[in-house]
Formats: structure tokens, C-alpha cells, sequence
């Protein structure tokens, strides 16, 4: 059997969208490459530009669904016609060979996760204000004030689960919250 003092961690980074938590984690892993990126399944076809096994598991709706009875998912959504989840059984191995993965996910998935491995560390990346995460998602030009307001709409429900996770940290200033993010990871990865 394992010897349990060598098992990896798992860093969930999650948060409201447009918060900032997919550019503070490719920082923190292009300085710390011994930590792994946890690639999940879809069922979207791939962008240009994108590799299977490398971006994402690109697979059928009938196989995702198949996947989703076999409960071998950690955690799994769907949005927009499309299902998004992660492998349980990629996750466990690379943590049994005493690997730190880091996933970037929506809160939902978040609290699926804790619930299935409670030793996860839940990291919430927290906007300055509702205002400046309105002017991010407003500045990314990437959706319509349609599907803006959606995702302001749910914040609130996000936020009351901030309580559930073990690390808060506030996106004010990028260099700062990485530094944040960096000690958390770094800290509990030593701890193991």
C-alpha cells in the first residue's frame, strides 16, 4: 500500500467568472512546473488549435453520459449544449504518485469535489468588488451584456459558498495574489 506521507494534494482554484483565476494559475504553474494541471473531459468539439489529451478529453455526449452513471467523475456540469467534468481516476493516480494537481473550476464543481475528497484544498479567488468584476467581464469583449448579467446574477450564490473553502484570496493586484496563491500552494504541498 501507499505510504500516505507521500500522496500529492489537490488545489482547487475556483471563483466567479472573469475573477482572474485562470491567468493567476497558468502563473503559478509556468514558475512551478512540478505542480499538474488536471485536464478534464468535454463534450465541445475543439477549438482550433486544441489537442486531445493536452487541453482536454474530447469525447461524445454518449460516452461523457456513460461516464457520469459510471460515477467516474470527481466533478461534472454542463454548460451552453455542452458537458464539462473531471476524471476521478486521473486525479487519484497522479495525487498516489505523490503529484500537486491544480483545477481551475466553477464553484459547483468546487463543492463537488469537497464532498468527494475533503482533504482538497479549496482555494476561492475573490474580485476586489461586484463593480471592478462587472468592468472585467464587460472588458473582455467575449459576451454579450445578456450572458454578462447572467453570470453577475449567480455571484451572490457563489459567494455565500466562500465559507466552504479553506483559502480567500482577493484579486486586486495580480502579482499580490499570485504571491498569495503561490505561499497557499507551496505551504500545504510541504505540510504532506
Amino acid at each position: 500500500m501507499e505510504n500516505s506521507s507521500k500522496k500529492g494534494n489537490i488545489f482547487v482554484i475556483s471563483g466567479p467568472s472573469g475573477v482572474g483565476k485562470g491567468t493567476l494559475l497558468k502563473m503559478l504553474l509556468a514558475k512551478h512546473p512540478e505542480i499538474s494541471l488536471s485536464i478534464s473531459a468535454t463534450t465541445r468539439t475543439p477549438r482550433q488549435g486544441e489537442t486531445h489529451g493536452i487541453n482536454y478529453f474530447f469525447i461524445s455526449k454518449e460516452k461523457f453520459q456513460e461516464s457520469v452513471e459510471k460515477n467516474e467523475f470527481l466533478e461534472w456540469a454542463k454548460f451552453a449544449d455542452n458537458c464539462y467534468g473531471t476524471y476521478k481516476n486521473t486525479v487519484e493516480k497522479a495525487l498516489s504518485e505523490g503529484k500537486n494537481i491544480a483545477l481551475e473550476i466553477e464553484v459547483q464543481g468546487a463543492m463537488q469535489i469537497k464532498e468527494k475528497m475533503p482533504e482538497a484544498i479549496l482555494i476561492f479567488i475573490s474580485p476586489p468588488s461586484i463593480e471592478e468584476l462587472k468592468s472585467r467581464l464587460t472588458g473582455r469583449n467575449t459576451e454579450t451584456e445578456e450572458v454578462i448579467q447572467k453570470r453577475l446574477s449567480i455571484v451572490e450564490s457563489e459567494f455565500e459558498k466562500r465559507k466552504y473553502f479553506d483559502y480567500e484570496i482577493i484579486n486586486d493586484d495580480l502579482d499580490r495574489a499570485l504571491e498569495e496563491l503561490t505561499n497557499i500552494v507551496l505551504v500545504q504541498g510541504a505540510k504532506k
